[in-house]
């Protein structure tokens, strides 16, 4: 509903988002068809619940698909967030899975944690298969460089999740919006990418507040909530672009380049991103588990007169 309100191009799903839905009265028949077929492919439980997380999820990027002209973000399992392999398997199972529903490839983004491992699953996804990349839970200056280098279509460049770290572990409690260190990292990101002519999508995402969303006004793509999309909807202000190709063209940025030990070592040295990524990927992880643990209940608990 939120959709076809305020008509967004694209967009995303998480893991935290479907666990939510799932639960609401309305989309029941979704989790009914993705237990259905969980079910009819068999095999033990474990497999079974897992076909039918994937179709859950490649389901509900369906329904969104039918209210937006552009692409759905639909995400890999977090627990795979250190096994590259594992992340290709299943993000080109969900392609699999979406081209049984009559979607192609080029209507998806296949979100990958923007660890090492899922960096070069999106290099290889993107170079090999096609698939195009949504890279989420990027922090740090170093994921961002990792990512353009390995050639990804997209990154969501976390806001809201960085001025919380800074919030909890600083002396400063507030900041205005061109001071808040997440549009500062966001900014500092599009500007390198355009500097250097690096094709991928700078995607601010995260916000918490609409100064931190005015505050990249000019961003390729920003991802926004309902909730701050209606309060947006309510001001009536002439934004002026804040960043512009232009002006990052004349930044003073030097390139660099990041391989496997430069790259966990940069990162490393990133305190909030360390912390941010670890936690994101735990939070995930978390909901997915949950939603498991939803389907297993409805796949077997009704068996045996249990």
């Amino acid at each position: 509903s939120a959709i076809d309100e305020y008509k967004p191009l694209d967009a995303t799903t998480n893991p935290s988002l479907i666990l939510a839905a799932a639960q609401m009265p309305a989309y029941q028949k979704l989790v009914d068809d993705a237990v259905a077929y969980g079910k009819k492919l068999g095999g033990s439980e474990e497999e079974q619940i897992q076909n039918a997380s994937d179709k859950l999820f490649v389901l509900f990027g369906a329904e969104i698909l039918k209210r937006i002209p552009g692409r759905v973000s639909t995400e890999v399992d977090a627990r795979l967030s250190f096994d590259k392999e594992g992340m290709i398997q299943r993000a080109r199972r969900l392609i699999d899975l979406y081209k049984e529903v009559g979607v192609g490839k080029d209507r998806i983004l296949i979100k990958l944690s923007s660890t090492w491992e899922g960096i070069q699953a999106g290099r290889v996804l993107e170079a090999e298969y096609g698939i195009h990349c949504n890279m989420t839970l990027l922090f740090s200056f170093a994921q961002a460089v990792a990512c353009a280098e390995a050639g990804v279509t997209l990154i969501s460049p976390f806001v809201g999740r960085i001025l919380d770290w800074y919030v909890a572990n600083g002396d400063k409690k507030t900041y205005e919006p061109s001071e808040d260190p997440g549009v500062k990292s966001v900014t500092k990101i599009y500007n390198y990418y355009k500097k250097f002519g690096y094709k991928t999508i700078v995607m601010g995402a995260s916000f918490r507040n609409t100064g931190q969303i005015k505050a990249l006004t000019g961003c390729d793509y920003l991802t926004i909530s309902p909730k701050l999309l209606a309060e947006l909807s309510k001001e009536h202000v002439k934004l002026t672009p804040t960043l512009s190709v232009k002006e990052a063209q004349a930044c003073d940025l030097e390139k660099i380049h990041l391989d496997e030990k430069a790259f966990r070592w940069h990162h490393n040295e990133d305190q909030m991103a360390v912390e941010k990524l670890s936690d994101g990927i735990r939070r995930f992880a978390a909901d997915a588990v949950k939603l498991e643990r939803m389907l297993k209940e409805r796949m077997f608990s009704t068996e045996n007169g249990k």
